[in-house]
């Protein structure tokens, strides 16, 4: 299913058909501001499940795309006040900021997820999702099978390509191919492990 989405003018309706898809263990795609990524609940054990199998990949090796900072420091464990000021400095935007993560992310994914990364897109729908649904989703980025291009940028085109094996495709115009900058704070200085978008 394709749901269009205006960035300029959004829709509460949608945006909560988008939020009740992933309270009942769906995943979506939705845009960023970079590449469009897969999405679920974080809280929906069924949904982690979901996205793993889909994805590929181990969920420690998934973000958390929040609405705000407050959102984002719930899931973190007490930042240095430089790296919170980074965070400032930064969010909204195309980054994702990985530091040591809360208990509570201990409690959800176990003691193999001793970090986490953070997005907080310069994106109005990937934030008002995470807003609306009153937790971050977890992420990853959708990989276009091409060699050449890397990232699927036509929604419509990954509506075709996923049909069946996503719950929902939030159409939020054409996406980005590159994608966001990781930095990485864990260590305290911080290292640049991906460059992308994001100019740090």
């Amino acid at each position: 299913m394709l749901l269009k989405i205006f960035p300029e003018h959004l829709s509460e309706q949608k945006l909560q058909a988008a939020v009740n898809t992933l309270r009942d263990g769906g995943v979506i795609v939705f845009p960023t501001d970079t590449v469009y990524a897969f999405g679920c609940d974080l809280m929906s054990k069924k949904g982690i499940e979901k996205l793993i199998k889909l994805s590929g990949k181990r969920r420690p090796d998934f973000s958390f795309v929040c609405h705000d900072i407050s959102q984002a420091m719930q899931y973190t464990a007490t930042l240095d006040q430089p790296v919170f000021r980074e965070m400032k400095r930064v969010f909204p935007g195309a980054f994702t900021i990985i530091v040591k993560a809360s208990p509570q992310v201990t409690r959800l994914f176990g003691t193999n997820k001793k970090t986490v990364g953070i997005r907080i897109p310069d994106n109005e729908i990937a934030r008002s999702l995470a807003q609306a649904l009153g937790n971050p989703l977890l992420s990853t980025s959708l990989h276009d099978e091409d060699v050449i291009l890397d990232y699927m940028t036509d929604p419509k085109r990954i509506e075709e390509k996923m049909r069946g094996r996503v719950d929902l495709v939030v159409d939020g115009g054409s996406g980005g191919n590159q994608p966001s900058t990781v930095v990485d704070f864990t260590e305290g200085d911080a290292t640049i492990v991906r460059q992308g978008v994001g100019v740090w």
